[in-house]
């Protein structure tokens, strides 16, 4: 074994016995501790969680390597993922928390006062979630692929055993703990090569400050290759793509329900949206590096790997060919690498980065196991929304309402594993990029759950008939166009597979509102209830007026 193996192995195995320590600490107990980590985490440590929960394998590894092959045209993921954690925050989080329910699902049902809402939202969060946790294992089997120097498959399957093991172990509480301990791995891991490329390139410790400058000498390369400049917008794909894509990833955000049951982990509305802030603080960090991490690593492959003697490429080269990510050919015969020859998967870009800029075999180690944290943290989350949608929403509230707790926790266990497994063999033959893979979860969460819970926080007009055919219509229109793009060709105004959402969101929300208002309106309580969910915890609405919770005789205001 070599150096850089052991001590990339050392690092993994260290910090997955960190999280496995943690998740046999906070083992889940009860159901309120398997679904909800018992309504208990501080907020800055939720922030913490839900920065690792979102920040996946998709974000960890693929951004940076989308945004280096499309350029201007990959910012659309970095607007539209931390735009739409703003809408999350401040439009649904905090009324969703108020509710006090444990599922996404269950809340649909419940508001809407309909099981069939409840069941559709069900299956629903199994396919959102299902879709989106392919793309983790895809990124896990990438990791450990490289990690093992096996084909990403094989990395894959291992992967499946890590992560079907520590997601049911420790239920929501487990979890949520063991994504504190990720999110700080993780970050560090991202910061430490970027930092150092940028002191590398730049001579500035600084890259969020200093890669524009990288971004001017590349600007001069591609006019010497002949070449689409870096800088140039919509040389990818048409404006209405960007901006589908956009608000696809936006509209999807403050749909998904991996994410959203986070802020129901908390104990007050308050804490809710204090999760929020320190949240986006998290993930701003990773965020704003991104782009950073672009630019250098397409300067570095531009001047260093490009124009070499194809017989005198890095050693680096190999073992990431040896995984099938990454292909060179002299395709001209001249016996030089052309820029046009690399052909580099994006998935790789950032796991490659600290091999392609020599930071040596810790920073590679830790690159690694912060791969694996991002991957981990967020299959985890997703594991725990099909587990619940299928042990609590379906099976304890449809099929069985007298199961025993013990019983439930059970069935959500085996739910996860079951779950972990069939992904993972989807994941060995992916069909597409980490990044596509997720944002197709992101457009069936905005033609769904979007629409459903925008309508239903903020419309109580909106009723269960409304939201039934809201939710059959845009996840049918959302799945429709995916394959009628991806398979077909079919194109609206340029915008592909990945901007479905665009057209799922707008799909649900007419046909909700349509056949809301062509049938009978919600009861009186239930308008009551919806209206109620603006008001902070301590004020609740009732008869036309609001009432403060310690003084229910008094009158706080009238409507």
């Amino acid at each position: 074994m070599d150096a850089q193996f052991l001590v990339s192995l050392t690092l993994i195995v260290a910090t997955f016995g960190l999280y496995i320590g943690i998740a046999l600490y906070n083992k889940a107990k009860a159901t309120s501790d398997f679904y909800v980590a018992g309504r208990g985490v501080p907020p800055v440590f939720n922030g913490m969680a839900i920065g690792a929960d979102w920040m996946s394998a998709a974000s960890f590894i693929g951004l940076a390597g989308t945004v280096m092959i499309l350029g201007y045209d990959g910012l659309a993921y970095i607007m539209g993922w931390t735009g739409g954690y703003l809408l999350l925050t401040f439009l649904l989080a905090p009324q969703l928390r108020k509710y006090g329910r444990y599922t996404v699902p269950e809340f649909i049902g419940d508001r809407y006062r309909s099981n069939t809402a409840r069941l559709i939202a069900a299956v629903a969060t199994i396919i959102i979630s299902f879709t989106y946790s392919v793309g983790q294992l895809s990124g896990s089997g990438v990791v450990i692929g490289r990690l093992l120097e096996v084909n990403a498959a094989v990395g894959t399957l291992i992967g499946v055993v890590l992560i079907a093991f520590y997601s049911a172990l420790g239920g929501m509480k487990g979890i949520t703990w063991t994504q504190v301990a990720q999110y700080v791995v993780l970050i560090i891991a991202y910061l430490i090569p970027v930092i150092f490329m940028a002191m590398q390139l730049t001579g500035n410790p600084m890259p969020w400050v200093s890669y524009g400058q990288v971004v001017d000498e590349m600007r001069a390369l591609d006019q010497d290759l002949g070449i689409t400049e870096y800088i140039v917008p919509f040389t990818e794909g048409t404006k209405w793509q960007f901006l589908a894509l956009m608000f696809t990833l936006m509209a999807g955000t403050a749909g998904l329900p991996h994410v959203i049951v986070r802020f129901y982990t908390v104990s007050t509305m308050k804490a809710a949206r204090w999760s929020g802030a320190w949240a986006l603080l998290f993930i701003g960090l990773l965020y704003l590096s991104a782009p950073a991490y672009a630019a250098f690593s397409r300067f570095i492959l531009m001047t260093q790997v490009a124009g070499s003697s194809i017989n005198d490429l890095p050693a680096w080269t190999a073992s990431w060919v040896d995984t099938g990510l990454l292909s060179v050919a002299d395709t001209n015969g001249d016996n030089i690498l052309q820029w046009q020859e690399i052909v580099i998967s994006n998935d790789i870009v950032v796991m490659a980065t600290p091999e392609i800029a020599n930071l040596g075999i810790f920073v590679i180690g830790l690159m690694a196991a912060g791969a694996m944290a991002a991957a981990l943290s967020t299959a985890g989350g997703l594991m725990i929304a099909i587990s619940a949608a299928l042990s609590h929403d379906i099976y304890f509230r449809s099929i069985n309402p007298n199961a025993s707790e013990k019983k439930r926790l059970l069935v959500g266990r085996w739910s996860i594993v079951i779950a972990t497994v069939v992904a993972g063999l989807v994941a060995l033959n992916p069909p597409g990029a980490i990044t596509q893979i997720v944002a197709w979860a992101f457009a069936l969460a905005s033609g769904s759950f979007f629409p459903a819970l925008l309508l239903g926080v903020w419309w109580k007009r909106s009723n269960g008939p409304g939201v039934i055919w809201g939710m059959v219509v845009g996840l049918s229109v959302t799945l429709g166009y995916i394959f009628a793009a991806k398979f077909g060709g079919f194109t609206i105004l340029g915008i592909i597979d990945t901007g479905a959402g665009v057209f799922g969101a707008s799909a649900a929300i007419l046909t909700n509102i349509i056949v809301s208002l062509a049938t009978k309106e919600p009861v009186k309580e239930v308008q009551e209830e919806v209206i109620d969910l603006r008001y902070p915890e301590q004020m609740t609405y009732r008869d036309g007026e609001v009432w403060m919770d310690d003084t229910e005789d008094i009158p706080n205001s009238t409507k």
